[in-house]
């Protein structure tokens, strides 16, 4: 906190804004989510796979059970609650006690892409929650697929699913019925056999069966609903704890039914930031002229935006973001961005014009809500999608047979 000024000080500095150069990278190529599934096929011998995450050791069936919002500071913080999980956090990424990074941005259509491709977002191309799509000028809602883009053309590279269902390897995803024709999952998590299951507790069994029934295996299961009370309620809740038990329960079951030569692999797409209803930690895009000025699109989400500017303003709005936000959000233009690498090891062509030309990554437990054209986010209690170790640090929790 700053010292009140004297007549021999002089007035205090204005605050100093956060150099785009000092956000903590997510560890693209050696420990995000992007390297998790090419490491675990490479062992299974899938060609044109390499093993990125090197403390892995390979395993003939592996099994991945993400967990939406299911951070590692989260649960660090609830052992209570999560008594299970707790004990394994000796095991995560190979035993070094140490987690995995999600990507930027820390949101789940860009880390589901990540996972099922083992892309990073400047290839793969799902750059955040909204983007605008340079075809047409609109804002693209990636995990909801609105306005509908032809899935192939938006993600054109094979997922990791379908190159081990080619080599032979026994290849199932076991999720929730109503994911099974999603665009996002076409395009992330397509690949063998998907199997709807609505309860958590037959989707472990059905895990755990689909894990056996092949030499080699690789099996996928997700559970949403940790994150979905983290959004209305906030990780402060009971309703968020109360999810949290349940999915402790959920993976404990799920270990106990591996059949030999197995290893089980519990992670999660982001963690989540609790952010106080108030002016100081909601700046509302709607309500502020200054950040509106020069703004064509808004695009990503309350912790991660997209800016895109008219025409010739780009600089303009750059400066202003800066200046009005510059100590709270880490500010980069979009070369700037692309240089220090936060979207990964480089940006497909057709990708570029989908990321902002200005782009705003909170730093602090605050957000940039937009209360008049995105009611529905802005009402959230629990956010993601920053470059914060609450956000990005998701674990690699390890069960072997």
């Amino acid at each position: 906190m700053a010292q009140p000024a004297t007549l021999a000080q002089g007035w205090p500095d204005e605050p100093v804004p956060l150099a785009p150069a000092t956000a903590p990278l997510p560890e693209y190529g050696s420990g995000s989510l992007g390297d998790l599934l090419p490491t675990l096929v490479a062992g299974q011998g899938v060609p044109g796979c390499e093993a990125r995450i090197a403390e892995l050791a390979p395993a003939d069936r592996n099994c991945v059970f993400l967990i939406d919002g299911l951070g590692w500071e989260q649960i660090k913080a609830h052992p209570d609650e999560a008594p299970y999980l707790t004990s394994l956090l000796a095991t995560s990424r190979g035993g070094t006690g140490r987690p995995l990074t999600a990507g930027f941005p820390a949101t789940t259509a860009t880390s589901l892409a990540s996972v099922g491709t083992g892309q990073f977002p400047g290839a793969h191309g799902l750059p955040g929650y909204t983007v605008r799509n340079p075809d047409t000028g609109e804002l693209m809602n990636q995990l909801r697929w609105k306005p509908w883009t032809p899935p192939r053309v938006w993600q054109p590279y094979p997922t990791v699913f379908q190159l081990a269902d080619e080599a032979g390897v026994h290849t199932a995803q076991v999720s929730s019925p109503i994911f099974q024709e999603t665009p996002l999952t076409k395009i992330a998590l397509s690949g063998g056999t998907f199997l709807g299951r609505l309860s958590g507790e037959e989707r472990m069994d059905c895990a755990a069966e689909q894990l056996a029934a092949g030499d080699r295996a690789l099996v996928y299961t997700y559970y949403s609903e940790l994150d979905g009370a983290g959004h209305r309620f906030g990780i402060d809740s009971d309703a968020w704890r109360g999810q949290l038990m349940f999915v402790d329960r959920l993976v404990q079951r799920l270990a106990e039914q591996l059949p030999p030569r197995s290893a089980l692999y519990v992670t999660a797409d982001h963690g989540m930031v609790d952010i106080p209803f108030d002016e100081e930690h909601r700046i509302d895009f709607d309500e502020d002229w200054e950040l509106r000025a020069g703004v064509a699109l808004l695009g990503g989400e309350g912790r991660a935006r997209h800016v895109y500017a008219v025409p010739g303003a780009e600089a303009d709005v750059l400066t202003c973001w800066r200046e009005v936000i510059g100590d709270r959000f880490w500010v980069a233009s979009r070369d700037e961005a692309i240089e220090l690498g936060w979207f990964g090891d480089r940006i497909d062509e057709r990708v570029y014009g989908r990321i902002g030309d200005v782009v705003a990554a909170a730093e602090g437990d605050l957000a940039i809500t937009a209360s008049v054209n995105e009611p529905n986010e802005s009402a959230m209690a629990g956010m993601h999608g920053s470059m914060t170790p609450a956000e990005q640090l998701v674990p690699l929790l390890e069960v072997r047979t």
